[in-house]
């Protein structure tokens, strides 16, 4: 199979970002110019859109991974996704399905710790628990306040 198919391929199946498709062709063996030449011919046809993938990749982790707004950023950052892109993307989550979001994570954690009887131990389970799926700590010690 040629380069340009089973790029075609690979950016068809699912939303990619530039950098997975340089990776994959360079692991093909691509040289530098071949990739420079098939990147913009996917850009230029659609198939590679930065800002797409930002959104469709922040609305995905949100919805079924859970993950905060800081862990999202990471990861887009990672893929070196723009800073325009990244904003574009975070509007994609509501803020109230955001904040319900984070809440029923803490009620579900709380559920798991019930047998914990030091509070101090719980809040700090808890807290760090939230921090590690990327919610921001300022919202992190609203919800735990709350619901403790």
């Amino acid at each position: 199979m040629d380069l340009r198919t089973l790029i075609y391929r690979y950016c068809n199946y699912q939303e990619r970002c530039q950098k997975e498709v340089r990776n994959k062709l360079y692991d093909n063996g691509a040289n530098s110019e071949d990739v420079g030449q098939l990147m913009a011919e996917l850009i230029d046809s659609g198939l590679i859109n930065e800002e797409r993938y930002a959104q469709n990749f922040a609305r995905g982790k949100f919805r079924i991974k859970l993950w905060g707004k800081i862990k999202i950023v990471y990861e887009l950052k990672q893929d070196q996704i723009s800073e325009y892109c990244i904003k574009k993307a975070l509007k994609e989550i509501d803020e109230t399905e955001y904040w319900d979001t984070l809440r029923k994570l803490c009620e579900r954690k709380l559920l798991e710790l019930k047998g914990e009887k030091n509070e101090f131990v719980l809040k700090s389970k808890l807290y760090r628990y939230l921090i590690q799926k990327g919610y921001e700590s300022t919202l992190v010690q609203e919800v735990i306040n709350e619901l403790i």
